[in-house]
């Protein structure tokens, strides 16, 4: 279940618009990396309540797994934002064309852990971004 405000970005508080502006290139879209090779990364989110997974950019055909149920918030470059419901095993897939991203950041706002697993497909229609080290 999601519900999503249309807030615009002016209605974000100013440090999170900060980190938009300075992470809105980060192509670390996991808590940790686990696997790469030349044609998946296989990436962990792993947030406890209350932690956050900064802003970053997905160009990259991908699929997120679930692994735990749990409550999120995410602000999304467009200026909306999303709550969301996890159920365990619930998966979603996305597929980016030439050019196209999204940019977002991911708070757990239930009671436990928050546990994801994101697996990127490297030969999408986009070249992969740079990892970089750790999210803020």
């Amino acid at each position: 279940m999601e519900t999503t405000f249309k807030t615009g970005r002016v209605a974000w508080p100013d440090a999170i618009q900060k980190e938009f502006d300075t992470n809105q290139f980060n192509g670390r879209v996991g808590t940790r990396l686990l696997s790469e090779t030349e044609r998946v990364r296989v990436w962990e989110i792993r947030l406890a309540p209350g932690e956050r997974i900064g802003f970053h950019r997905h160009v990259l055909d991908y699929f997120w797994t679930a692994v735990t149920p749990g409550r999120a918030r995410s602000y999304a470059e467009d200026g909306t934002i999303v709550e969301a419901v996890y159920s365990a095993g619930e998966t979603r897939h996305f597929v980016y064309g030439k050019g196209e991203y999204k940019i977002h950041d991911l708070k757990n706002v239930g009671d436990a852990d928050l546990w994801f697993t994101t697996v990127e497909f490297l030969d999408s229609a986009n070249v992969p971004l740079e990892i970089g080290t750790k999210n803020s």
